[in-house]
Order: structure tokens, then C-alpha cells, then sequence
């Protein structure tokens, strides 16, 4: 009988108490790790080492990639369309180079949904 080979995979999970912060201008893809994490240092002015996950797109919106530290390294991922675009992207509010999202509306975003037509409850209401 023949070994088998036992396949591991890693998962990167986003959880609702993750903060998300999409870049709203397109991103150089030619970009890796280190020259995503410099762009969330100059024009996101945020922390790559944060915890938090950055989310990019290309020029053409045919892909995505993410960006996330989990206190052991870098995950990077990238989707890339095999058809179509990302019709629904993020739009700055007051020039801000970067919109935060709920953990479900970048699971939409990245589904090629329209994230503002979910209409989930908010994450957190006072009671009564």
C-alpha cells in the first residue's frame, strides 16, 4: 500500500471583530508584501502590523488582493476574476484614502456584490 499524502492547509478567516479598511484608488499590482504594507504606512496612514486586513484592487477591477498580519506574518491573497469586473467598489467619504467595512460586506465586495445593498442588522444596539 502506497503513503498518502496528507494535505494541510492554512486558512486566513476574517472575523465580525476584525476591522477592514478597503483602499479606495487602485493599487499597482506588481506590488508584494513589503510594497503593500509601505502603501498602508503613506497613503492609508495606518499600522501594516495592526491585525487589521487591507483590501486592494487592480487598475482594471479583475482582482483583489488582501492584505492581513496575524502576530506570526503576512497573509497575502489575491482573487483575480476568470470574467468580468468589481462593479461595486468602495468610495471615499471626505477624501479618505480608505473606507472601513463590516466582515460580511467584504465577503460580498469579494463575491463581486454590492456591499451597501446587504442591509444587515449593525454589529452592536444599545438595550432598551
Amino acid at each position: 500500500a502506497g503513503a498518502r499524502a496528507v494535505e494541510r492547509r492554512a486558512v486566513i478567516a476574517v472575523t465580525p471583530q476584525m476591522r477592514v479598511l478597503v483602499a479606495i484608488e487602485p493599487t499597482d499590482f506588481r506590488r508584494g508584501i513589503d510594497g503593500l504594507a509601505r502603501l498602508v504606512r503613506a497613503a492609508l496612514g495606518s499600522d501594516p502590523f495592526s491585525g487589521c486586513v487591507f483590501v486592494f484592487r487592480n487598475r482594471r477591477a479583475s482582482a483583489v488582493k488582501l492584505l492581513a498580519y496575524d502576530g506570526r506574518g503576512y497573509w497575502l491573497c489575491q482573487k483575480r476574476l476568470s470574467s468580468g469586473r468589481f462593479r461595486f467598489w468602495p468610495t471615499g467619504h471626505g477624501g479618505q484614502p480608505a473606507r472601513a467595512l463590516e466582515a460580511h460586506e467584504l465577503q460580498v465586495l469579494v463575491a463581486g456584490g454590492d456591499f451597501e445593498a446587504v442591509g444587515a442588522a449593525p454589529l452592536w444596539r444599545p438595550l432598551a
